[in-house]
């Protein structure tokens, strides 16, 4: 029944608004806005919905992977549009896990949804941090 929907993800956030400069402006990814509500307009020809929540809570996982053919440019890219990397006990320096197979650094969104760069290693799975 469902095997040919063309299904998509979403997310919630507290400021639709803000989300829009973020994902627009600051990670210049195409988005569009109809009804209150943003779609993420990714590579490959997938959208992701963001859908306002007054009592909107952050997720606690990875809610979006960004594959990246090198890392380390990436964070720089990052960086330099004002995102900060998250820092946990096995990141490096610049908020990078380096303990083998894909290449992750995280940040967060406005609303404090978890996103994800990552380069994978040869042969490796990507992933999200859980």
């Amino acid at each position: 029944m469902l095997k040919d929907s063309k299904a998509f993800s979403g997310f919630s956030v507290d400021d639709v608004a803000a989300a829009k400069a973020f994902y627009a402006d600051t990670l210049g990814l195409e988005v569009s806005e109809t009804n209150g509500m943003l779609r993420l307009h990714l590579g490959g020809g997938r959208e992701t919905l963001i859908y306002p929540k007054p009592d909107h809570v952050p997720a606690t996982y990875t809610i979006l992977n960004f594959p990246v053919p090198d890392i380390e440019s990436a964070v720089d890219e990052l960086e330099s549009r004002g995102v900060v990397t998250e820092h946990y006990d096995f990141t490096d320096s610049r908020g990078i896990n380096r303990r083998g197979g894909t290449l992750i650094a995280w940040f967060k969104d406005p609303a404090g949804n978890i996103l994800a760069v990552l380069q994978s290693a040869a042969g490796a799975h990507p992933g999200g941090r859980d």
